[in-house]
């Protein structure tokens, strides 16, 4: 979320009606000349702000007393600004929200009470995303939508000229047990076109990557500790990621950025979400993994022939982690009834098929979802590695009300271990140790 990761992950100016409006308004500065109350919803994806806006259109056609406006907030900016917004009363009427500050925010009571407002509707809602925004027996959001599984995005030509099966690469730490790294070699190319397999390879000029490891928790990381066996957090919410199986799939994609070459620089990645996606998209990237919230970014911008495998299989087997968003309502807004509406509307299978049709994102209300599927299956485009056709063994999403505060205190270190300036079993520890305190 970005996500995603998921996903989730977009930072571009919507044009036309999205223009941010001050949630912290007065209800008399809050309505329009005609009379109608406007509700404001942050979210932080362009391409889901699209569907959005169609879908309030007819939300506000339907309820002419309501405008909705959408402020889109850049991924990269989200969750600094969203607590800071909170705190001073400048959060929008609603909001997304991913798993990452969810604890926290829910036990501040920032976030409205879904049952007692919507609780007739939870039944039309995926269940997997009521129960991972489900605190103390109560529902704090409106499942918006679902990323499905983490999937290996290929560029065609570059494996068929590698000779390589996207579909069929297992990692490992045992070097025996591995096929991915030797694909990877045959993937990455210099600029004058030596692949890092060949003598005389230059890790300096690298024109073309295999694969996209890096400091991403819901599209690389958090899966491969999962098939490698390993755990982020423990059950009751402590980070246990310094563990030997956590550590090794660590130091096996440090290792294809600073040891291998077959993937960018931290540099390059460690503060710019959108690198490795972007290389993909100019055809300098051979492997992209990552969620459904860029399936539409892809099929709108890739100008070459593409498809969706698996995840990479590690020694214990293809494990991903499957994320929801939630649209929250603000508890202090100032026009509930109105808030409550839009809600609604998110959550009914009218208001989400418009996500779903524009094939922008899977929704997480259960009637809706046949439209993302019609729409990508128009496409010619096979969405079966989403779901349980690439396996079914999951890794939790990140809990706890203090998540944000832990990864403010880990990820300066993680940012460190994967450019390489930090060991990797000695960083996991302090960044476990600085996490586990942050949540004291």
């Amino acid at each position: 979320m970005r996500t995603r990761a998921l996903a989730l992950t977009a930072a571009l100016l919507l044009a036309g009606g999205t223009a941010a409006c001050s949630p912290s308004a007065s209800k008399d500065e809050d309505k329009q000349a005609s009379g109608s109350t406007t509700v404001t919803v942050r979210i932080w994806d362009d391409q889901v702000a699209k569907a959005y806006q169609a879908s309030f259109d007819a939300f506000t056609k339907a309820n002419p007393d309501i405008a909705v406006k959408i402020n889109l907030v850049p991924f990269a900016d989200y969750f600094t600004k969203l607590p800071l917004d909170v705190s001073s009363g400048d959060i929008d009427d609603i909001f997304w929200l991913n798993s990452s500050p969810f604890g926290g925010l829910a036990d501040s009571g920032a976030l409205m009470n879904i049952d007692e407002v919507l609780a007739d509707e939870k039944a039309g809602w995926v269940q997997a995303a009521v129960d991972q925004y489900t605190r103390d027996g109560v529902l704090w959001g409106v499942p918006a939508l679902t990323d499905g599984r983490i999937v290996v995005y290929y560029n065609t030509k570059l494996v068929e000229e590698a000779g390589v099966d996207p579909a069929n690469l297992t990692w490992s730490p045992d070097p025996a047990a591995d096929t991915f790294l030797a694909a990877a070699k045959k993937l990455t190319k210099d600029s004058a076109g030596k692949t890092a397999d060949e003598p005389g390879f230059d890790a300096k000029k690298i024109d073309q990557y295999a694969f996209n490891a890096a400091n991403d928790l819901g599209a690389i990381y958090y899966n491969f500790i999962g098939s490698n066996g390993g755990k982020f957090q423990a059950e009751d919410g402590s980070f246990v990621f310094a563990e030997d199986k956590s550590a090794e799939a660590v130091q096996y994609l440090v290792d294809l950025i600073n040891k291998h070459y077959v993937a960018p620089s931290a540099a390059d990645t460690n503060d710019n979400g959108d690198f490795s996606r972007d290389k993909f998209l100019q055809g300098k990237m051979a492997l992209f993994q990552s969620g459904t919230y860029n399936l539409k970014n892809i099929a709108d911008g890739a100008t070459f022939d593409w498809g969706i495998a698996p995840l990479l299989e590690g020694p214990a087997g293809r494990v991903s982690v499957v994320n929801s968003i939630i649209a929250a309502g603000n508890a202090k807004t100032q026009h509930k009834t109105a808030t409550v509406k839009v809600l609604k509307w998110l959550g009914s299978a009218e208001g989400a098929t418009f996500l779903g049709q524009s094939g922008a994102a899977l929704p997480a209300v259960t009637d809706a979802q046949d439209s993302y599927y019609e729409f990508w299956e128009k496409e010619q485009v096979d969405t079966t590695q989403f779901g349980e056709a690439s396996g079914s063994d999951t890794i939790e999403p990140p809990f706890g009300p203090k998540f944000i505060d832990a990864n403010n205190a880990y990820n300066p270190i993680f940012k460190e271990i994967f450019a390489g300036r930090t060991p990797v079993r000695e960083g996991l520890q302090k960044a476990q140790d600085a996490a586990n305190d942050a949540i004291q």
